[in-house]
């Protein structure tokens, strides 16, 4: 098998008053020296974090950020920071050092990117801010960026009902997202056997593996899946889904939706079938349970696409999620 990853625990923390901004720092760095980051490199950790939280609190509109391990390389740490504020209209240039702006991560922006070992930002006027950044030990090898996804838990629940894995072997990428029926700890339980089962199956055909995953989880309270492979090399997506898991094709010039057949994985399903297309040259393959609305028009965001893959899932998280339900959202970059 290839590289894993596998959704985590993500808790997105809200940045509302001060007090955050020292939380917020405190969480970072204990995470940065659990996973060997020495002084020095810590203290890059603080001071992007904590700059950044402090943009939040200062000028964003419900600003909340995730921090974890890197999901292509769990030695380094990621950062999300996301917000509804006034967005920037010139991302370039409020990177110069002293350049200053009532807009959100408009203030320290450049200092920000000095200290992260990398970073990419999405912002639009009236929409608000993603900043994606990476920290790693001096040397450390760059992330590939193909491949990430984010979950939230409905409301204030300590565990998300949806979780997806991903193997990556060579040019190909095959991603398995599981809506566990309901929300809380049952469907957790239904989501992480999805991932278990298609774990020990994920050199299989989509249809298989998703045939396998109906089979056994038959125990759990069920829920909708999705199997997506891209293959690079071959310039091609192959899909199956069960249930109301989304799957799209997104590249500038729009979207292309993949089908899924009505069912529960687990208790009912009809026929299950795979479905074969083409794919872009630069794009992005994204799948999300339905704790997301599936109206958001990739069009609308200018250059999205190219962005990296936190970035992407992020920004469709903010603005189709709901909290009515537990969310997650995969995106997985088709370009090379």
């Amino acid at each position: 098998m290839g590289k894993v990853i596998r959704s985590q625990n993500d808790t997105w923390r809200r940045a509302e008053d001060a007090s955050a901004i020292g939380a917020l720092r405190r969480v970072a760095v204990a995470l940065a020296e659990a996973r060997g980051f020495g002084e020095e490199d810590a203290g890059r950790v603080a001071v992007a974090v904590s700059e950044a939280a402090s943009n939040l609190v200062k000028h964003a509109v419900e600003g909340v950020m995730l921090i974890r391990p890197h999901p292509e390389m769990p030695e380094a740490i990621e950062v999300v920071a996301l917000d509804r504020g006034p967005g920037m209209r010139d991302v370039t240039r409020a990177l110069r050092d002293g350049y200053s702006t009532t807009g959100t991560l408009g203030i320290g922006l450049g200092g920000i990117a000095r200290m992260a070992n990398g970073y990419e930002v999405h912002s639009m006027p009236g929409r608000g801010t993603v900043l994606g950044m990476y920290f790693a030990t001096r040397g450390a090898p760059r992330p590939e960026a193909r491949v990430s996804g984010v979950t939230r838990p409905i409301g204030e629940e300590m565990v998300c009902g949806d979780a997806f894995a991903i193997v990556e072997t060579g040019t190909t990428t095959t991603v398995m997202l599981c809506d566990g029926l309901g929300h809380g700890g049952f469907a957790a339980q239904a989501s992480q056997e999805a991932v278990r089962l298609f774990l020990k199956d994920a050199d299989q055909s989509p249809v298989t593996i998703l045939e396998r995953l109906h089979g056994g989880m038959r125990q759990t309270r069920g829920g909708a899946a999705a199997v997506a492979r891209i293959d690079r090399a071959a310039g091609r997506i192959t899909f199956a889904g069960l249930g109301n898991v989304s799957a799209w094709i997104a590249s500038q010039d729009g979207r292309q939706g993949m089908i899924s057949v009505p069912g529960i994985a687990g208790h009912q399903a009809r026929t299950l079938r795979q479905y074969e297309y083409d794919m872009p040259p630069e794009g992005v393959v994204v799948l999300h349970s339905d704790g997301l609305s599936d109206r958001w028009d990739i069009t609308s965001y200018p250059g999205l696409v190219t962005r990296s893959p936190s970035v992407v899932a992020a920004t469709l998280l903010r603005d189709a999620g709901t909290r009515r339900d537990d969310a997650c959202v995969v995106a997985v970059r088709t370009g090379e």
